[in-house]
């Protein structure tokens, strides 16, 4: 009997002509993502690969064309780690992670101008007497710089960036945690001896600060007013919930969107500060907002920077890389800064791109040329991991009970037959 005939296949092929030369996996512990087409099945969970040295940071950056699957597996991956003792925050700039939240039994916090609640971004822990006033308040005031700096469309002057400074110290002496309205006010009427600091008098600094503080003034008295200018209220949002929501669907289509998932994403942050062991997903969708201006650009990548000290894993979500390459000119700042969240983002879940995108995604995500001729081909539902150097193709599974809970075309589909809905 004559032996078969030889097969040849490029070693791109070969893993899958043969299995025991594949990839041995990252292990079984965490929460089921789907199957490895190469074999087995696929698991993920940033802090036990962190824990064995696999990740050196938590973070995940998640892209796809829209109707891939991107928005699908973010919502079971929250869902699914909740069965492991984890929490979820969200910001949910285009309302659809409520069904999600009634699964949870949680409501989410819907902001709008005029709106019954208010979350204060500036809500971060109390200055200690003895330390240097300044250095204390420097989160809050790279925080109100950013803010400023994005809604006039430029830089801060030097002499405006001294009196934002100054603004929050004094807006401190005033209420503790301060306001955005305190801050204000304490630029418009700057204190004395906070002006003499700077060897000017107190019209001298509310001259220097007029400009930053009109423009704030949107987001108190203007017609952004009605979400961040107040105090927290603590009864509004149940901090020790599985899944925290903040839903920012109504000011969605606002060119401020930016500025108010800033403020959003500050909250947070400073929630977090309370240090409770609590391991927590932060997903941040519709992540371009605020990635295509430079200041919270630059703002963003210093909460990412900060994942490992709260034991965050932040999830970051767009639709593809060059909504990061055209933050900016080639080159720029923001195309740098955005380009920087990928170092600070080690794991990379690439769904369905346009073959137009295949060639910039390759490039910023290190795609090898097989590589980035799948990710042009990827069918509804598959994605390319990257976890740090190492590379897996997985079919994301959805469970029976979980379809509801991460429908997105339910106006599209309402008619169609069931079988037709199968999750995304």
């Amino acid at each position: 009997m004559r032996p078969p005939p030889p097969h040849r296949a490029t070693t791109a092929r070969l893993q899958a002509a043969y299995p025991f030369v594949s990839e041995g996996g990252i292990g079984s512990e965490g929460p089921l993502i789907g199957r490895d087409v190469m074999g087995g099945s696929f698991c993920f969970d940033p802090w036990v690969l962190y824990r064995r040295g696999v990740l050196t940071n938590p973070n995940l950056i998640v892209m796809g064309q829209v109707g891939r699957g991107k928005s699908t597996f973010v919502k079971t991956f929250v869902w699914r780690q909740m069965a492991f003792g984890r929490q979820s925050w969200v910001i949910d700039p285009k309302g659809e992670y409520g069904p999600l939240a009634h699964a949870c039994a949680t409501t989410p916090l819907r902001l709008s101008p005029g709106g019954p609640q208010r979350l204060n971004p500036l809500d971060m822990p109390a200055a200690k007497a003895d330390s240097d006033a300044a250095a204390m308040e420097r989160p809050r005031a790279d925080l109100v710089a950013s803010l400023v700096s994005s809604s006039l469309a430029r830089r801060l002057l030097p002499a405006e960036r001294a009196a934002v400074d100054l603004a929050v110290i004094g807006a401190s002496r005033r209420s503790e945690p301060p306001t955005l309205g305190a801050v204000v006010e304490a630029m418009l009427e700057p204190d004395a001896d906070l002006a003499a600091s700077v060897n000017t008098d107190a019209a001298g600094l509310a001259a220097d600060g007029r400009a930053p503080a009109l423009e704030l003034r949107r987001l108190v008295g203007g017609d952004l007013a009605g979400m961040f200018d107040g105090r927290t209220a603590t009864c509004a949002v149940d901090l020790d919930a599985p899944l925290v929501t903040l839903d920012l669907s109504r000011v969605f289509s606002s060119p401020a969107l930016p500025l108010l998932m800033t403020c959003a994403i500050s909250w947070m942050q400073s929630a977090l500060a309370r240090a409770d062991g609590v391991k927590r997903l932060v997903v941040i969708d519709e992540a371009w907002a605020v990635l295509h201006d430079l200041s919270t650009a630059r703002w963003l990548q210093s909460v990412f920077k900060l994942s490992r000290a709260f034991g965050v894993s932040n999830v970051a979500v767009v639709h593809r890389l060059s909504d990061l390459r055209s933050a900016g000119a080639e080159g720029s700042s923001q195309q740098q800064l955005a380009e920087g969240l990928l170092s600070d983002s080690e794991t990379r879940v690439v769904f369905g791109q346009p073959i137009s995108e295949a060639g910039v995604t390759a490039e910023m995500v290190g795609l090898t040329g097989v590589e980035r001729d799948v990710v042009a081909h990827l069918p509804r539902g598959v994605a390319l991991w990257k976890v740090g150097d190492r590379s897996f193709l997985v079919e994301h599974l959805v469970g029976g009970m979980e379809t509801e809970i991460v429908d997105t075309d339910s106006a599209m589909l309402d008619s169609a037959p069931e079988a037709e809905q199968v999750a995304r």
